[in-house]
């Protein structure tokens, strides 16, 4: 196959727009709810909400005119991402935000384009994100993670027939959405007990005057919101 029907075949799979049965949305739920109960599962699926998590931070990071020096994945499914610059207190604060709410945010916006029927363009974007992400990554453990997952979802981008495509793009979302809630409710657990100190609700405590407990409420807040709305228009899809 050419570069040029290569071509074509994206730019296919990105305009045109796709049937989403009710059905689908369900079965992608119950699947991902399963995932994220069944503690292995969780485990193993919990590195796609920390590639979010790290990714959010880099974002903001870049945007409010930081250097990303590199992402680290670790096989506890903790990250890191470190970046430098001007420390001002605000930009500062504004990346250490951005990391739990992250994946609820991305996984609203592909909920918001799965219903507006362009599910599969769904996964072409999160491919070129993983792709973006690739050259930052500075461990070997997080490499492999990155490429398993660039493999993994590039080959089932590009040979699964559109409804098992469909059913993944929805399953990715609800990840994204109910696992960013249930890593903010680890992070609750962890502080209540002693530990998860470091974490970045314990940074903007630093950086603001507002405890640590409150921006874990915070943390909720956003993505059980996102979760709230993004579930509500696949389920109206």
């Amino acid at each position: 196959m050419s570069l040029a029907e290569i071509w074509d075949r994206l730019w296919v799979d990105v305009t045109t727009p796709v049937d989403v049965a009710q059905s689908t949305v369900l079965i992608a739920l119950a699947v991902v709810v399963a995932c994220i109960v069944v503690a292995p599962l969780w485990g193993i699926v919990r590195h796609a909400v920390t590639i979010a998590h790290e990714g959010g931070h880099a974002l903001v990071a870049g945007l409010t005119g930081r250097r990303v020096s590199g992402i680290r994945l670790h096989s506890d499914t903790s990250g890191l991402t470190t970046s430098y610059g001007e420390a001002k207190r605000f930009p500062l604060t504004l990346v250490a935000l951005a990391g739990y709410p992250a994946p609820g945010v991305l996984g609203l916006a592909a909920a918001w384009a799965i219903a507006a029927g362009h599910a599969v363009a769904v996964l072409w974007v999160l491919e070129a994100v993983l792709l973006l992400m690739l050259v930052r990554i500075r461990n070997w453990y997080g490499l492999l993670v990155m490429v398993v997952a660039i493999a993994g979802l590039g080959a089932a981008a590009w040979l699964l027939p559109d409804p098992w495509r469909v059913g993944l793009a929805c399953g990715l979302a609800w990840l994204l959405m109910i696992g960013a809630v249930r890593a903010v409710v680890e992070l609750g657990s962890s502080r209540r007990g002693g530990r998860g100190r470091g974490s970045d609700a314990d940074a903007l405590a630093r950086l603001t005057t507002v405890p640590g407990g409150a921006w874990v409420a915070v943390f909720w807040l956003l993505t059980a919101g996102c979760a709230g709305l993004g579930g509500w228009w696949l389920l109206a899809s």
